[in-house]
């Protein structure tokens, strides 16, 4: 009889575990649901947000989210247009325009290659893969600390005005960024659950192919990872040695391709930038330019949010907050400075930011507000606002290729008397319309340089008699700042230039960049 009970109470206790069995895997199966719905959600918020980021950022930023890709790509596929001293001194790589390169050809072969296609598609998958390292942030977060501050980091990283600004433009700093947020989700950080050494080390070698000074952020990350791990002479053999081989191997093929000779455009760049200094020809800043007022640009209205979860995170996210520093202060030596170099590492400081946030509690609703509405306002007249003007003027421009086409009209010439490279060229008109700009190529030791930009700011109305003695060489359109007009007024007038068009660029003019852009027609 005893035997008997026992084996109810053991037959009963055994249904109870299968019961519970039963119920934790019901559980756990839907607990997965709901959370796969719910990092849906995530992606396709995130992917619309960034869409509608691309479509709400029609100003220009600088000359290199056109001369170091699209344009080098149109004339790629399309086998016209210009390339800047850069690409005749072998010091940029083909890699990334061959990205937009690819697109173009895909749009070339369906015969859908239109100017508004071939200006929009590269942002737009520029914005994609913006949407996609923003998911992938937002989920290392969520592994390494409560999904309040994986939240918070996620709220911080989409408000921010310098991301908004910078995401969706077809620059390097750009593609660095993005990059360089892929590989922290499977880069060995404490806690880390997504950690993949081969992953990670791909994705940072891809970074230095499109920016060679994707080194400069990952430079204390690679240490840290070597200093931690236990096997390293399997790290270095299996890891570091191969996938850097392999790079600059896949580098250098599609380098001499184009080049059509052996480039190793790393040295290059190195060679000019660093050891003689042809980036100071842009420009240069006192040393604690970045400290002083680049860094407090680029993070914002983040600043304090910012300096404040560094005072809580600093002990399990000291690397992130050592790559920061270091990021800063190895550029601040170098005398050429902007605010896109330091772009990279803005999502290493939305990190501290969202700590920040998850941690005041009662506070949280109005600081979240603050950011909201500083950033929008910022991103907003960024985006829309500053600086449209000389795309603006590429759309108008390319009207003159429907004129072109019209054999009872000539063809038209334009000339920018701008400074230069400060619009894009056939890359937002596609079509062969004749276009000339200010050349000004740095210094490199060459026999009778001369910039000629310089030269025609130093005195513009002696050298256009100069370079224009007689009315059969005159451009048809002459394009210039509102700051030049008066200064060339004589010219214009003898030569029957009339303005027939005046578009807005800037509520800050400087120096040489007016707040609005004219356009002279001769008759």
């Amino acid at each position: 009889m005893e035997n008997l009970r026992s084996r109810l109470k053991l037959g009963s206790k055994a249904k109870d575990v299968k019961l519970r069995k039963r119920r934790s895997l019901l559980y756990s199966k839907e607990d997965g649901r709901l959370l796969n719905h719910g990092l849906l959600k995530v992606v396709l918020f995130t992917v619309v947000f960034r869409l509608v980021n691309c479509v709400l950022v029609q100003t220009s930023f600088v000359p290199d989210e056109y001369w170091q890709s699209l344009e080098v790509a149109h004339r790629m596929v399309f086998k016209y247009g210009y390339l800047t001293w850069e690409w005749k001194a072998g010091i940029r790589g083909f890699s990334f325009p061959l990205f937009f390169a690819f697109l173009y050809k895909i749009l070339h072969l369906l015969n859908y290659d239109t100017v508004h296609l071939l200006i929009w598609l590269p942002r737009v998958v520029q914005a994609l893969l913006a949407a996609l390292a923003d998911v992938k942030l937002y989920l290392l977060i969520r592994t390494l600390e409560t999904q309040d501050v994986s939240r918070w980091t996620f709220f911080c990283q989409l408000c921010s005005w310098f991301s908004w600004f910078c995401c969706t433009r077809t620059l390097t700093n750009t593609a660095e960024t993005t990059l360089t947020c892929l590989a922290l989700f499977h880069f060995p950080l404490p806690g880390s659950k997504t950690y993949s050494s081969k992953k990670y080390l791909s994705l940072v070698a891809l970074a230095v192919l499109v920016r060679p000074t994707a080194l400069v952020v990952w430079f204390p990350l690679l240490m840290f990872h070597f200093w931690q791990e236990e096997n390293k002479l399997r790290l270095i053999t299996r890891c570091y040695v191969p996938i850097g081989i392999l790079a600059v191997l896949i580098s250098a093929l599609i380098d001499c391709l184009f080049y059509e000779k052996w480039t190793l455009v790393q040295l290059n760049f190195i060679k000019f930038n660093i050891l003689h200094g042809v980036a100071d020809f842009y420009g240069s800043h006192p040393w604690h330019w970045y400290f002083s007022q680049g860094f407090a640009v680029v993070i914002g209205p983040h600043l304090p949010f910012f300096l404040h979860g560094c005072s809580l995170g600093f002990r399990k996210y000291r690397i992130l907050l050592a790559t920061v520093l270091w990021t800063v202060v190895v550029y601040s030596f170098l005398p050429h400075k902007e605010f896109r170099f330091i772009y990279p590492v803005l999502p290493f400081c939305m990190i501290f930011c969202g700590i920040s946030l998850a941690h005041l509690k009662a506070w949280r609703r109005p600081a979240a507000a603050f950011l909201l509405v500083s950033n929008l306002v910022l991103a907003l007249y960024t985006g829309l606002i500053h600086q449209r003007g000389t795309l603006d003027l590429m759309s108008h421009l390319q009207r003159l290729c429907e004129v072109g086409s019209d054999s009872a009209r000539p063809q038209s010439d334009v000339f920018f008397l701008m400074p230069c490279h400060s619009t894009p060229l056939y890359s937002h008109v596609h079509c062969p319309l004749k276009m000339r700009i200010l050349e000004c190529p740095p210094d490199l030791g060459e026999d009778g340089y001369a910039e000629e930009a310089a030269q025609f700011y130093s005195n513009p109305l002696i050298w256009l008699w100069t370079a224009f003695p007689y009315k059969s060489s005159l451009p048809t359109h002459l394009v210039l700042f509102d700051v030049l007009e008066k200064e060339i007024s004589t010219f214009l007038q003898a030569n029957n230039f009339t303005r027939t068009a005046e578009i807005f660029h800037t509520h800050v003019p400087e120096g040489r960049v007016g707040g609005s852009i004219f356009i002279y027609e001769r008759h």
